[in-house]
């Protein structure tokens, strides 16, 4: 059976499972969004943040690598997990995007800005006085720091991040090394800062800021800035992406930045509010020589505090706490075992306040996106744009009280839990704590039992976290465990399942198998958790319709599933992926069910950045443990196209 694909796009906002490649992977990216808005058709991302957020190191750099390894890293590399621990254990936090920006919603003198909004000045070209005469409008009478502490705290969050500088050069607090481009120039005459340190340390939780370090839109000497002055690192890309390699000369002007206002202001923030945490950005706009040397600045002046993965790094080493996700992820790829990592969603597609911006996701969504990271070990970082007013929009306060609600009952199951090593479970995932098991259930299967695939321990009870109420008439077997689902109730979030095991031993035979259940809506199996055989391919970053693999180049790669089928059933068979790249495609061979199912994937079909679907057919699965495989026969251009998922349907009537 020879089946063709014409480019159907698809717009189905599916939750997805971010995974992370340790090859090429180990230090996260991050990409910032193409986000097309009426009225700014240039494209605003251009020279703004690269695919690939960090280093490659040169030999000054190499050279300033042996001398932290020697020395001063090395030695605060010894008190890592010390500090970092802290924060791990906090596992939820706020981050916040808030300033001078804030007050235009992404509009300025009536026009539309494009992509983030907290990048106005730079997408619309402002001025650098006329941007600091605006901030004498800057008046956030409703600023309440205990409010927006307190609607963090109650939704769960640990720990709470807030924008000291962004990329505007702005400084949100009063600063000795900032001119007139602080506080003191807005009509604000308290300091906000301090104002949520002290409620931070009131409610119990931890304390940061993020800080622009290598992107500075103010200062004359920082890159980034080249519609007022003639400076690298902007959207004309002046020099090169790599501008301090190819004109080594221009470094001297850089290094003054870092020297009169970067590594000041930061131990200024240091030791005006003495934070837990420091979260930086954009590494890739200064070497990573410097980037280093502001490490060393923050190490020296306090060695106790956390430092984020976007401060210095290179394609295979980071030199900061803790790894980061892209911006806006929904998917996860899996980290190596222990590792660090944190992701960074917001609520809509901006990070600083948007008034056009009216894409909010649903509640259950964050809720969801924390149950898979910490089931996955990594933290969440979630985002709100206060306005220019200083009151949180109303979308965002509905979103953290929503989640608020579900922690009330629910808290103990994502709060400083670990990973299951269970196999993946196509209804949500698990979380532990010692001998007790949280099951999140996203999906509920349709039937008369939930089955987690590959508990096969020893149960001493079930019961539902929300109500405490025992669940009873439970089975195990070879296959694992099965929970009647009339005692199931039904949160459209996620309904959790705590099941209490006779020990804390959780060892399945094989924690790699994805269980298919035929009463699931639709069963997935993403690229990112397939088996890669051949040369290694890449991964997407984990956003919408981006959880794909990439460099598929010959017919000796190829993917592999090893699935167990819970019941016979025939299931509809279908195949996402996206074609980004003119003529890729070619004929690929789908292999399930022990037989054949060959496609086309038309190389002259359209291009596009959102996800394709082809439906295969149907195939009938036996009951049991499987192989799935994906093949290339034949690749049309210098790869095929980039797959994102095989999907199973079985429509049980």
């Amino acid at each position: 059976m020879l089946l063709r694909a014409e480019g159907l796009a698809l717009e189905d906002n599916y939750n997805i499972k971010l995974m992370i490649n340790i090859r090429y992977y180990l230090v996260l990216i991050l990409s910032v969004a193409t986000i097309a808005v009426k009225g700014q058709v240039r494209d605003v991302n251009k020279g703004n943040e690269a695919a690939d957020m960090f280093n490659d190191p040169t030999t000054r750099d190499i050279n300033a690598i042996s001398a932290a390894e020697a020395g001063w890293w090395k030695q605060s590399a010894t008190g890592q997990k010390q500090r970092v621990e802290k924060w791990k254990k906090a596992t939820f936090g706020m981050f916040v995007h808030w300033g001078v920006y804030s007050q235009y919603g992404n509009v300025w003198k009536g026009k539309k800005g494009g992509g983030y909004a907290e990048h106005l000045m730079r997408v619309m070209h402002i001025p650098r006085q006329e941007y600091l005469d605006s901030a004498a409008r800057f008046n956030p009478e409703k600023f309440n720091a205990e409010e927006w502490v307190t609607l963090a705290k109650n939704a769960g969050m640990k720990y709470f991040i807030i924008t000291a500088k962004h990329h505007d050069g702005f400084a949100m607090y009063p600063s000795q090394y900032a001119s007139a481009y602080a506080i003191k120039s807005t009509a604000l005459k308290a300091d906000p800062l301090a104002e949520l340190a002290r409620a931070c340390r009131r409610h119990g939780l931890l304390f940061g800021f993020y800080y622009s370090h290598a992107f500075d839109w103010e200062h004359p000497d920082a890159p980034g800035n080249d519609w007022d002055y003639t400076n690298p690192g902007g959207d004309k890309l002046l020099g090169g992406a790599n501008w301090f390699d190819n004109h080594p000369e221009w470094l001297p002007k850089a290094k003054r930045y870092v020297d009169e206002k970067a590594i000041p202001q930061i131990t200024e923030l240091i030791h005006k509010y003495h934070p837990d945490l420091l979260w930086f950005d954009t590494p890739h706009k200064l070497p990573l020589s410097e980037n280093l040397r502001i490490l060393k600045a923050i190490r020296a002046t306090d060695p106790s505090i956390v430092v984020n993965g976007r401060l210095a790094r290179t394609g295979d080493k980071n030199y900061g706490d803790y790894l980061n996700t892209a911006d806006r992820p929904e998917e996860f790829y899996p980290v190596s075992a222990g590792a660090y990592w944190e992701a960074i969603p917001t609520t809509n597609d901006s990070y600083g306040y948007s008034s056009t911006d009216k894409n909010y996701k649903p509640t259950a969504h964050f809720i969801q996106l924390l149950a898979k990271a910490t089931a996955m070990g990594g933290n969440i970082l979630m985002n709100i744009g206060p306005k220019g007013d200083g009151r949180i929009d109303s979308p965002d306060v509905a979103i953290l009280q929503g989640i608020a609600a579900w922690m009330a009952k629910n808290k103990e199951s994502v709060i400083n839990v670990d990973p299951s090593p269970l196999p993946r479970q196509q209804w949500g995932v698990i979380t532990k704590r010692g001998s007790i098991l949280y099951l999140h259930i996203f999906n509920k299967p349709k039937g008369e039992k939930l089955t987690v695939g590959g508990l096969t321990m020893g149960v001493k009870s079930i019961s539902l976290l929300s109500s405490k109420r025992r669940i009873k008439n439970y089975i195990s077997d070879a296959v694992g465990l099965h929970i009647p689902l009339d005692q199931i109730a039904d949160d459209l979030a996620d309904e959790v399942i705590v099941v209490q095991l006779k020990q804390d031993t959780v060892a399945p035979d094989n924690n790699e198998l994805v269980f298919v259940d035929p009463n699931i809506a639709q069963n997935r199996l993403l690229s990112f958790y397939a088996r890669q055989y051949g040369d290694p391919m890449k991964f997407g970053d984990g956003k919408r319709d981006r959880y794909y693999v990439s460099g598929w180049k010959n017919s000796e790669q190829y993917l592999g599933w090893d699935i167990n089928v819970l019941e016979p059933a025939r299931f509809d068979v279908s195949i996402r992926y996206v074609k980004d790249v003119e003529n890729a495609g070619g004929e690929m061979i789908l292999k399930i069910g022990g037989k054949e199912i060959n496609f086309l994937i038309d190389p002259s079909s359209p291009t596009s950045g959102r996800g394709n679907s082809i439906l295969l057919g149907q195939i009938d699965l036996p009951k049991g443990k499987q192989a799935v495989e994906l093949h290339a026969k034949n690749i049309v251009g210098t790869e095929t196209v980039k797959f994102l998922e095989l999907i199973l349907r079985h429509d049980k009537k």
